[in-house]
């Protein structure tokens, strides 16, 4: 399989070496964490001068390993292998299958000299809350499927068609190393169905699977547009599909955000600087996985471009909310959406994505929601056309969309 560089997950990893927390390498399945600790962060560690010998590695999934699913079994070898006081590295990928592996890795939290690194890949290590598990114990290091970038330096055909095959079939690592149109459809079809949504009907004991499927169509064809249970509820009963509550559908949006399938953005007031509890947006973790749900038909550039952008920015560490502004027109309030407002420490950017800017009228309308927020907080509009970076008239920042996504320094252009 082609190297993939996922230096930003790397360079994560090492800043929490030697914390004395257990690393917990979280993400939907696929995405590469396994990639990650090995070879890309065990390559790391032997090139730093650390001896293999100080670097366990145990691949729970493997057959000659299961043994080690014994929770007695896997904590005395850990221990017996330990000859020294220098510092071991231990990476445990799959330990879901161990029983009871949450008592062994807060036993290892008392050894000084082990620096401990799981993965895990069930409906039990996929959900959000085994962080929960080990809280105050425990570090995350959330992996997304392939970005663009990551995408665009792994791909081995033309260089032109980077951007269709990546909107079409999205980031997961493998789609890589498919060469044909139906390989990549049939993975991405298997792996929804007999992966994702069977980790979490089993997890839940979900009996309403007709209703878990209609929801993730729903969904998947109407990314980017504002939702909540309770139109999601409506959408049901038009589709004379009966017997389903609010509180069932709350709950199985729940479940595929916990299973890091979807993407809640909340919405948030700029000027009344306080969250909206309702509607929002969801998104889908990765656009080929929302493709292939609706057979590869729904091709909204404009949807789909959005759902992009709003993975990149979780990739880049922002947290990322739906924007409302409300202006005044006449005696009439009304609200203006701000695509995104994206916050990292004392930074912020608000962010409009828009397939192009053909006329200054259509400029003045993608820029009206941004000048009619008074900070000094940088605004951009990404438009899918390659263009050359501009600024507007009334000074608001406009760059081309694979710029954007290719230079992971482009809100600071």
């Amino acid at each position: 399989m082609t190297k993939i560089e996922r230096n930003i997950y790397l360079n994560k990893i090492i800043e929490k070496k030697e914390n004395g927390l257990i690393k917990i390498v979280t993400g939907i399945r696929r995405c590469g964490k396994s990639y990650l600790l090995d070879p890309i962060y065990k390559d790391y560690l032997i090139e730093n001068g650390i001896d293999e010998n100080h670097i366990i590695k145990i691949d729970l999934d493997e057959r000659r390993n299961n043994k080690y699913l014994n929770p007695d079994v896997l904590d005395e070898y850990i221990r017996n292998s330990i000859k020294d006081k220098k510092m071991y590295y231990v990476i445990l990928d799959e330990i879901q299958k161990v029983e009871d592996f949450e008592s062994v890795l807060n036993g290892f939290l008392h050894i000084e000299n082990l620096d401990v690194y799981v993965t895990g890949s069930n409906s039990k290590f996929l959900s959000s809350d085994i962080i929960t598990e080990f809280r105050g114990r425990g570090d995350e290091i959330r992996v997304h499927p392939l970005t663009y970038a990551e995408f665009c330096s792994a791909y081995k055909g033309k260089k032109e068609d980077t951007w269709n095959e990546y909107i079409m079939y999205g980031g997961l690592p493998r789609i890589l190393s498919y060469k044909t149109e139906e390989q990549k459809s049939e993975y991405l079809k298997n792996l929804f169905e007999q992966t994702y949504l069977k980790d979490i009907i089993e997890r839940n004991n979900i009996q309403r699977i007709d209703v878990l499927d209609a929801l993730v169509n729903i969904l998947a064809s109407s990314i980017g547009s504002l939702t909540n249970p309770h139109k999601l509820y409506n959408t049901f009963e038009s589709n004379n599909i009966k017997d389903v509550s609010v509180n069932t559908i709350t709950s199985y949006i729940n479940y595929l955000l916990d299973a890091f399938l979807i993407e809640k953005a909340e919405r948030y007031d700029v000027k009344g600087k306080k969250y909206i509890s309702t509607p929002s947006k969801y998104y889908f973790t990765d656009i080929g996985l929302r493709n292939c749900r609706l057979n590869f038909r729904q091709q909204e550039e404009s949807h789909i471009m959005e759902n992009i952008l709003y993975n990149e920015l979780l990739y880049r560490g922002y947290n990322v909310d739906v924007g409302v502004v409300e202006i005044r027109e006449g005696d009439a309030k009304k609200q203006l959406e701000v695509d995104f407002v994206c916050n990292q420490f004392y930074k912020r950017y608000y962010i409009q994505s828009v397939l192009s800017l053909p006329t200054r009228e259509k400029t003045i309308q993608e820029e009206r929601p941004l000048m009619n927020i008074s900070d000094n907080f940088k605004k951009i509009i990404v438009v899918k056309d390659k263009i050359k970076p501009w600024i507007t008239e009334e000074g608001i920042s406009v760059i081309g969309l694979q710029e954007f996504l290719l230079n992971i320094d482009s809100l600071n252009l």
